[in-house]
């Protein structure tokens, strides 16, 4: 029943009941990731492309994606990861979430979040002032 009323009242959480309803009505199942985010195809979108998405484990957050997987939900590759044996780039870096608003946050030296003072101007920059 909480599911119910989160789903029918929020639309952050996991699916809304539309996207619950054609899921149920148009989608197939393609695979699920790592971070239990199930992604699905079904229908034809506007573009002439089927139609993709992904039901959040959780909060909806773009950025829970996997590289994988978000290069499938882009229509840069046909198969889905869990169809081939998608191995990670030397160069790619582990996931991580999006971290904005949270203590872990980037906070740059001098910014109002972290205590010290601001780099100084380097270089061939003056800054303005009035009268000159």
């Amino acid at each position: 029943m909480w599911n119910f009323i989160v789903q029918f009242f929020t639309w952050w959480n996991g699916q809304t009941m539309g996207t619950r309803f054609a899921t149920w009505r148009f989608g197939k199942r393609v695979g699920e990731d790592e971070f239990g985010n199930v992604y699905y195809e079904g229908g034809m979108s506007s573009y002439g492309l089927p139609k993709r998405w992904v039901i959040y484990k959780g909060y909806a957050e773009a950025s829970a994606i996997p590289p994988g997987w978000h290069g499938w939900m882009h229509h840069r590759t046909d198969v889905p990861p869990t169809k081939e044996n998608y191995v990670t780039k030397e160069w790619q870096k582990q996931h991580r979430a999006n971290q904005t608003g949270t203590p872990q946050a980037y906070r740059p030296p001098g910014s109002l979040a972290v205590a010290g003072e601001r780099p100084r101007v380097t270089g061939d920059y003056d800054a303005w002032t009035p009268g000159n």
